[in-house]
């Protein structure tokens, strides 16, 4: 018996090895990441076609019966278990319910914090079938107005800590008979009511589902914003079925419910938000959430809790890597780390430093309808072409006449339809991703926004008829099937993690009394991760640059990470034949003042204004002494 129990185990060996050879050394990953993906797609088939349909919500509630001691979250030295969540959302419905009438369908728009709160404020938004769209913290003004009404919610939610923003809008909101609630005992503005106290009140019984009998598989779920070229963010409709998509990452890559997830990104986005939190609810797992990412906190969080997998963005990783050498680097359980935007160095660098961790490079849009997982471990790359990528209808393309050396960046996201000149490419060729939009693969769009939903779909691409969703992101395919991220294109950058439509920012800096007009582009700086915003701009007839003023308007209504750090002063703005800025040879030329004749100047954070930008501070930068 023992013989031929080694002859078999003996024959498995051989045929492991042939079929390796025959298929390439990454066989056994190709097949079971696409059997885990096979068995996702089963259940998400199952979970659409149940009457009534089951949601993430539901699955949750599931999980606090079978489980309701386990901890749902760890926050600031807090422990909430699944029961606790769940009857905290209760009651956050039933006091909604009661004060702000709210019924299935009612868009809510949550301006929060990362809390605990923020989570059960979701699920019991849940329980009345009502859509939330999560606004990102750091917003002010018209981006805030703006992210607002194009979700059509008539009610908003906040924190102390964010009600000077809501104040700052607070009129127009008045105007509108948008109802405001605060996440206080006491709240002395007019127009915005104290919520906390109701909530404290409230029963915590549960919810019947009649309330939200109605919610299907392609109802809204979520709004989550993306931003665009558009020039202020868009709001990206995501249905129940995209929920339960996004939320099956970590499954797909092997987490199981016996993993704790480290959620340090800001819940408003999609990875924190789907990936992070909604993943977590769909593994049935311990969450501990950060207010912040703290890369001096980072592993000490993660020794305390035993954190067994981790969140990223490129920029994070290279924080940590930043961080003093400890002798304790390698002691903890981290074993996965999901995220996208790793720099192949600081990737190398945090794997050398910090042990053997699963890297799993992630490429999506929270809009778009294809992407891709690194399950592989090999580094630089965001994922690789297999079965399901064919069966789904990725395409690479480019574009003859159109991926020029100066017009490549504003001239691709101008493609019109129906479009007859993308080609397909091939291997070791650079092209623009877009995934063919189906019923299985669909493209919802942009809330309130036809006019950019029509710009991200391509029609009669390969053939008349077709309809594709264009990423707006350049790719690369090896030899091998591996894929690489190369670039964006369009008026969009990405520093600090988040994307900064450039023309919101140009449209920020002419409101300042001297600047003319504003050409708004990214630049790389060395030892950083994306590009930090710069702009050229021209004068006003007759005025010299008012660095006070220019500083007063982008702090005033930007985010700190779409600041643009450098300014250019030039006579006239480039343009192509078609109008458009040209950006490509200024994005080349840089920030360097020895070699740019035009004047630059710097964001002093300290001084609150624009400084000449000297080649001292110039290499103090390079040498990163002065901080971005």
């Amino acid at each position: 018996m023992y013989m031929w129990l080694t002859a078999l185990a003996g024959l498995a060996i051989l045929s492991l090895s042939f079929l390796k050879t025959y298929f390439g050394p990454y066989f056994a990953q190709d097949c079971a990441f696409i059997w885990r993906s096979l068995k996702l797609g089963i259940r998400l088939t199952k979970y659409k076609k149940s009457k009534p349909f089951y949601s993430l919500l539901d699955h949750f509630l599931d999980g606090a019966k079978r489980h309701p001691d386990k901890v749902f979250v760890h926050f600031e030295g807090h422990q909430y278990s699944y029961a606790e969540v769940d009857k905290q959302s209760s009651k956050v419905a039933r006091a909604l319910q009661a004060e702000a009438k709210l019924k299935e369908g009612d868009t809510v728009a949550l301006f929060l914090p990362n809390e605990p709160v923020y989570m059960w404020t979701f699920l019991g938004l849940a329980k009345l079938g009502c859509p939330a769209a999560l606004l990102n913290f750091n917003i002010r003004s018209k981006s805030l107005l703006h992210c607002f009404s194009c979700c059509g919610a008539k009610v908003l939610i906040t924190s102390p800590e964010l009600q000077d923003a809501v104040e700052e809008v607070l009129p127009t909101l008045t105007e509108q008979g948008i109802s405001v609630y605060i996440l206080s005992d006491s709240c002395r503005v007019p127009g915005i009511e104290p919520l906390a106290g109701k909530i404290s009140n409230a029963s915590d019984e549960p919810l019947s589902k009649e309330l939200r009998a109605n919610v299907t598989v392609r109802s809204t779920a979520l709004y989550i914003y993306t931003s665009g070229t558009t020039g202020l963010p868009k709001a990206a409709v995501v249905t129940h079925e995209r929920v339960w998509a996004a939320c099956f990452i970590q499954a797909a890559v092997g987490v199981t419910a016996d993993d704790i997830f480290y959620i340090n990104l800001p819940l408003y986005h999609s990875a924190g938000f789907l990936i992070g939190m909604a993943g977590g609810i769909e593994r049935g797992m311990t969450m501990v959430l950060r207010r912040k990412f703290s890369a001096s906190q980072f592993w000490n969080d993660c020794r305390k809790y035993n954190v067994t997998v981790m969140q990223y963005i490129g920029e994070t990783l290279r924080y940590l890597c930043n961080t003093p050498k400890r002798d304790e680097d390698r002691q903890h359980r981290v074993r996965f780390a999901i995220g996208n935007g790793a720099r192949t160095d600081i990737w190398t660098e945090f794997l050398n430093r910090f042990g053997d961790i699963h890297v799993r490079e992630l490429y999506g849009a929270t809009e778009g309808n294809i992407g891709f997982i690194n399950y592989t471990n090999k580094v630089g790359v965001v994922g690789r072409i297999n079965y399901l990528h064919k069966v789904n209808g990725l395409k690479y393309l480019k574009a003859p006449g159109l991926f020029t050396s100066d017009e490549r960046g504003s001239d691709v996201t101008c493609l019109k339809s129906p479009c007859t000149l993308l080609i397909l490419f091939t291997a070791g060729e650079t092209g623009l991703l877009v995934g063919k939009i189906t019923k299985r693969s669909p493209f919802v769009g942009y809330a309130a926004n036809k006019t950019q939903t029509d710009k991200k779909r391509l029609h009669d691409v390969l053939k008349k008829g077709d309809l594709y969703f264009n990423t707006g992101d350049l790719l690369q395919i090896d030899s091998e099937n591996f894929v690489y991220f190369m670039d964006r294109v369009g008026d969009t950058f990405r520093w600090k993690g988040e994307n900064v439509a450039t023309s919101e920012v140009g449209d920020i800096l002419t409101t300042a009394n001297s600047i003319l007009e504003a050409n708004v582009y990214g630049v790389k700086v060395e030892g950083h991760e994306g590009r930090i915003g710069m702009a050229a701009v021209t004068l006003k007839e007759g005025e010299d640059f008012d660095c006070a003023d220019a500083y007063k308007q982008v702090v005033t209504y930007l985010p700190a990470y779409a600041r643009p750090r450098f300014i250019r002063l030039q006579p006239c703005l480039e343009v192509t034949g078609t109008f458009k800025m040209k950006k490509v040879k200024l994005v080349e030329e840089g920030f360097n003042p020895v070699n740019i004749s035009d004047r630059l100047y710097f964001l002093d954070t300290e001084k609150k204004t624009y400084i000449p930008l000297t080649e001292e501070m110039y290499n103090a930068i390079m040498s990163l002494e002065i901080k971005l």
